[in-house]
């Protein structure tokens, strides 16, 4: 199920929102620094690069897919095509706007206008507590693997290169 957009509510109270509605309370929190890329995120938590979640999107075909990498990871292509089941792209910052509702550098892994096919790098379940975007460059929430699993209807997979 998706989740609705046009609440007038702000980037991260969105992604509380829509965690909230699967039954996951997390603590959304503002950083003064970027948390824009994985290194950036894990100077400003003070927390290992692996913990970050980074949210990309891609397009197989005309369909949305996210694939959900450990900051240390970089994502294997040709694997996440294979799984997609067609050719992945990067799509432009427009296209993920409309595919998530939120713009490049702050897209979370869940809350979304409509559900998007989701991919979980398999080392991103090793740690006790991820953290991931939450609508904007500067704001991260905890959570638990298993609950970024189940929130996310995701597959667990080995995205890494």
């Amino acid at each position: 199920m998706g989740f609705p957009m046009n609440q007038g509510l702000s980037p991260p109270d969105r992604v509380r929102a829509a965690l909230s509605s699967a039954g996951v309370a997390v603590r959304i929190q503002e950083f003064a620094t970027s948390t824009r890329t994985a290194q950036e995120a894990a100077d400003s938590i003070g927390t290992r690069v692996g913990q970050i979640v980074k949210s990309l999107l891609f397009l197989a075909g005309d369909h949305p897919v996210l694939a959900l990498v450990s900051g240390v990871n970089q994502l294997d292509l040709a694997r996440l095509a294979s799984l997609a089941g067609a050719p992945v792209r990067k799509p432009d910052a427009n296209a993920v706007r409309d595919a998530t509702g939120y713009a490049i550098g702050g897209v979370p892994p869940t809350g979304f206008p409509k559900p998007i096919r989701t991919f979980i790098d398999r080392d991103l379940v090793q740690y006790d507590l991820l953290w991931a975007a939450a609508g904007t460059p500067r704001h991260v929430f905890s959570i638990a693997p298993q609950d970024l699993v189940r929130v996310t209807a995701g597959t667990i997979v080995d995205l890494r290169r």
